[in-house]
C-alpha cells in the first residue's frame, strides 16, 4: 500500500469501528489481563471472560495462582482448551512475577517475553492496554488482513510486527489491532470473507483474488 492508501485505510477504520480501544478481556489489574491473554491463546474472548468470572474469585492475587494446585487449575481453566499447558504457564508465570519482580507485572518487552506463557503478542497486549506503550499486537486476525492488505508479505508473527509498525503510524499502533480484529470478525474472516460488503475494497490488492 502507498502512503496515501494508508491514510484512507486508517480514516476509513476510525470512522467505522471509532478510536476508543477497548480490550475484549475483561479484567481489573494487569496482572488478571495477563493471565486472560494466557488463557485467550487458541480461544475465544467470549469463552475465557466466562472462564475467569469465577476464577479471579477463586484466585484474588498472583500469590493465590503461584501457589495453585496443578490439577485443580488445569480443571478450573479446561473449557479454554490446551488447559494442562495453560495451566503449568500460569502458575510458573505467577511464580517468577513474585520471584523477580515483587508480584507486579513488568513493563518492559525484554522482560514480559521472560515470564513462561508469554510471547510478544501478549507481551504486546499488556504494554499497550495497561501501560499505554504504543505496540502493536499481531494475532490471526491482524496477519491474515495484513497481507491481504499488502502491508506485510510474512506469515511470521514478529515479521508482520516489524512491517507494521514500519507502516503504519505510532498513534494507530494499539488501535489498529483492535479494529483489524473487528473487520476479520465481521467482513475479512479467513474463509469467504465478504469483498462485497467490505468498506476497503476499492483500495484493498486482494479483493479480485
Amino acid at each position: 500500500m502507498k502512503k496515501k492508501e494508508i491514510g484512507t485505510l486508517l480514516k476509513r477504520l476510525d470512522e467505522t469501528y471509532g478510536t476508543d480501544i477497548p480490550c475484549y478481556l475483561h479484567h481489573d489489574s494487569a496482572w488478571q489481563l495477563l493471565i486472560a491473554t494466557i488463557l485467550s491463546a487458541q480461544c475465544t474472548d467470549a469463552r475465557v471472560n466466562i472462564v475467569t468470572k469465577d476464577l479471579f474469585r477463586k484466585y484474588p492475587d498472583v500469590n493465590a495462582f503461584a501457589n495453585a494446585n496443578l490439577k485443580e487449575l488445569e480443571e478450573d481453566i479446561r473449557s479454554t482448551g490446551f488447559y494442562h499447558n495453560k495451566a503449568k504457564n500460569i502458575i510458573a508465570c505467577c511464580r517468577r512475577l513474585l520471584e523477580e519482580y515483587g508480584g507486579e507485572v513488568p513493563r518492559g518487552i525484554e522482560d514480559l517475553v521472560t515470564l513462561p506463557g508469554v510471547g510478544r503478542k501478549t507481551a504486546n497486549v499488556i504494554r499497550g492496554n495497561i501501560f499505554h506503550e504504543p505496540s502493536v499486537v499481531v494475532d490471526t486476525h491482524v496477519g491474515r488482513i495484513a497481507r491481504r492488505l499488502g502491508l506485510s508479505a510474512n506469515e511470521d508473527p514478529e515479521k508482520v510486527e516489524y512491517d507494521l509498525m514500519k507502516a503504519l503510524p505510532k498513534d494507530h499502533w494499539i488501535l489498529f489491532n483492535m479494529q483489524i480484529i473487528a473487520l476479520g470478525r465481521s467482513i475479512c474472516t479467513a474463509r469467504s470473507p465478504k469483498c462485497a460488503d467490505c468498506f476497503l475494497q476499492d483500495i484493498c490488492p486482494s479483493r479480485e483474488k
